[in-house]
């Protein structure tokens, strides 16, 4: 057995992963209405894209129009930065339900395309490993 069947069957025995694997975890949940913080996150991240780097090539145009590279050296950095706090805050607010359900999904599909028929061996094991 390879490193990475033997890497997968490893982690498939912990309780999340196992979990994942015995409730076959799927994307039902990302089907639902979105909450209006779902909805408030969505355009939070819009919002980042429209002031990230459009903003940063503003500024560098004022930089060179006001001939005061300050503004660009300054402004651009700050404006950026500004503009990847929103973008976090907006993939909280938006994504953490879509985060967990997407992992566990994935969880299941990667071990399940790795291990192959050997998913089959762990549910009838009965490993009590924690984590994952």
């Amino acid at each position: 057995m390879n490193i990475v069947k033997r890497t997968a069957l490893y982690l498939a025995r912990k309780k999340y992963c196992k979990t994942a694997i015995e409730d076959q975890a799927d994307l039902k949940a990302i089907r639902e209405k979105p909450t209006p913080s779902m909805i408030a996150g969505l355009i939070m991240i819009g919002f980042s894209y429209i002031i990230g780097l459009p903003a940063v090539v503003a500024m560098g145009i004022i930089a060179v129009w006001a001939k005061k590279p300050l503004v660009a050296v300054i402004g651009g950095p700050l404006i950026y930065a500004i503009s990847t706090i929103i973008f976090i805050i907006g993939i909280r607010m938006a994504g953490k339900t879509y985060v967990h359900v997407f992992c566990r999904w994935m969880v299941r599909v990667v071990l399940e395309k790795i291990l192959g028929d050997d998913v089959r061996m762990l549910s009838e094991s009965g490993s009590s490993d924690k984590g994952c």
